[in-house]
């Protein structure tokens, strides 16, 4: 078995989103050779609140390897769970280093400045590393227009430190193919030298299975008969706005058609600990269908418990941004709680095909910001398609088989893969 480390500063127990990447990365790489070694920042570091129901997901023989950190009591000086653990993070590779032999250093991002830890490694030890982009580094997003202010000097920050991070990495991979192109533009000495490719979240179809031996209840809204109800699990991305406005619109010029439809906003505050950051609510109060149509609750809650409340609710409500590189992880959610789908996606977003390809939903596909009159007035014609399909739905219909090629197994094969022909 080769060994390969994980860093991943956030890990289960806690919730945030991107814990799944490395997590299901690890579940699977055993099966291709490769013995994963996860290194991470002890929970007693975490801010958000913990899910310890996330361990039983777990692989049970997994390596978990947990360091110190900056703490954030009494006084918060930095966030950055990256920046806190880094020195710890760091003395950990090297240490493992001396002890065993260690064929490549793998870091997802974010924490982006964990991405530094490679080049720091590989100048050290020669180690190899790649670093796995389920979030853009250098990027443009509101705020980072406003010269000076906070957006700004992170996405400059960014600017200067990405080069120093991607100059000697081996494997470049990304949640899509978009979320890292640009890196080979700004850095045109890693063409021909470094491996890349896009991967999917993937589904998990285990987690299904265990989230049954669980009996968790749903908590935040109960069903009552004659009422369709919608789960949108997840946070609100800032390019998701104009997207959500023109839906608002659509449906505020046509209130009658969803005097029984309830779609509820899980987890998309303005922060994760929040309860009343409430994101959405203002522009549902705009458009009255504050309490109507829209219900919000800001505070991010436990994985498995969202896909419960999914288990109860009659069907997903996804929701993409402007952005085309944006690829829903919750869509592989969505589609293994054979729930059936409507999503508003940016027609470039590889999870289209996804649910259309599996016969797991309806998709309203719009061409980007230019394009968004587009929902608005196709809004209402492809609700009725959804309803419609929703009356006909059967699981007995989704093509699983098509679906297998999203599922963790098959994106953390592709990563064996390519780790292999580092390797050779």
């Amino acid at each position: 078995m080769k060994k390969i480390i994980i860093v991943s500063p956030h890990f289960p127990p806690s919730n945030l989103a991107a814990v799944h990447r490395s997590r299901l990365f690890a579940q699977h790489l055993p099966k291709f050779s490769w013995e994963p070694i996860i290194l991470t920042v002890s929970e007693k570091y975490y801010e958000e609140e913990l899910d310890y129901n996330l361990l039983s997901l777990l692989p049970k023989e997994l390596r978990v390897i947990k360091t110190d950190a900056i703490s954030t009591k009494p006084f918060r000086l930095i966030g950055d769970i990256g920046i806190r653990g880094f020195y710890h993070i760091y003395k950990s590779i090297l240490n493992l280093t001396k002890t065993e032999k260690i064929d490549f250093l793998y870091i997802p991002i974010p924490s982006h400045f964990t991405a530094l830890l490679g080049r720091l490694v590989y100048e050290k030890t020669g180690v190899k590393y790649g670093i796995d982009y389920i979030d853009p580094w250098v990027h443009q997003w509101p705020g980072t227009e406003k010269r000076f202010s906070k957006h700004w000097w992170s996405m400059k920050l960014g600017e200067w430190l990405e080069p120093i991070a991607v100059k000697n990495a081996s494997l470049i991979t990304g949640v899509a193919e978009g979320y890292y192109k640009d890196v080979f533009e700004r850095n045109p000495h890693l063409k021909g030298k470094c491996i890349h490719i896009g991967m999917p979240y993937g589904g998990e179809k285990e987690d299904v299975k265990v989230l049954k031996t669980l009996n968790l209840q749903p908590y935040l809204f109960e069903k009552r008969e004659g009422i369709l109800d919608f789960v949108y699990g997840g946070a609100m991305l800032p390019k998701a706005f104009k997207p959500l406005e023109m839906i608002m619109k659509a449906i505020s010029a046509n209130r009658l058609a969803f005097d029984r439809i309830r779609i509820h906003f899980i987890g998309s505050g303005k922060s994760p600990n929040d309860a009343d950051g409430y994101n959405i609510r203002d522009l549902a109060i705009k458009y009255k269908l504050w309490k109507t149509v829209f219900f919000e609750y800001p505070k991010r809650i436990p994985y498995l418990d969202v896909l419960t409340h999914l288990n109860v609710a009659d069907g997903a409500f996804i929701l993409g941004s402007t952005e085309p590189h944006y690829t829903p992880s919750k869509v592989y959610q969505a589609v293994l709680s054979e729930k059936p789908i409507f999503a508003i996606l940016h027609s470039d977003s590889t999870a289209c095909n996804v649910i259309e390809s599996t016969a797991a939903g309806v998709v309203l596909k719009f061409a980007g910001l230019n394009d968004l009159n587009f929902i608005e007035e196709n809004f209402q014609s492809c609700w009725n398609k959804y309803i419609n399909f929703i009356k006909t739905y059967d699981i007995k219909n989704l093509d699983f088989s098509v679906f297998d090629q999203y599922s963790a197994y098959e994106v953390t094969k592709t990563l064996a893969k390519q780790l292999d022909k580092i390797k050779q």
